[in-house]
C-alpha cells in the first residue's frame, strides 16, 4: 500500500536529523495517513479511503465527499479518485438529481 494521500497527493519526504553536534543522518517524513470511512449519500454507501488529516479537512471543508469529487477539476483527482467520481455521476445520473 503506498504512503500517499489520495486528496491532497501528500507522500514520503526524505531529510536529515540533525543532532547537537550537527551529525546528519538520514531520515523519512511519513504523511499522518488515516483509513477512514466516509459515507456518500449519492451512492448510499460508506467509502473507505486512505486519506492524511489534510486531506480529510478539503473534503470536510468542501461539504461531504460527492461534493468534493463533483466541484473539484478532475485535472486536480487522482486516478482512484476520478474512478470513484464516475461511478458517483453515474449514480447521480441514475436516481436523477
Amino acid at each position: 500500500m503506498t504512503k500517499k494521500c489520495l486528496v491532497t497527493g501528500k507522500g514520503v519526504m526524505s531529510g536529515n536529523n540533525n543532532c547537537y553536534s550537527k551529525k546528519k543522518t538520514r531520515r523519512r517524513f511519513v504523511p499522518n495517513l488515516q483509513s477512514v470511512a466516509i459515507y456518500s449519500e449519492i451512492l448510499a454507501a460508506p467509502v473507505t479511503l486512505r486519506l492524511s488529516s489534510a486531506g480529510l479537512r478539503t473534503i470536510e471543508k468542501n461539504g461531504g465527499l460527492d461534493l468534493y469529487l463533483l466541484n473539484t477539476q478532475p485535472s486536480k483527482l487522482s486516478e482512484e479518485c476520478l474512478e470513484l467520481r464516475d461511478r458517483v455521476m453515474a449514480a447521480k445520473a441514475k436516481k436523477g438529481l
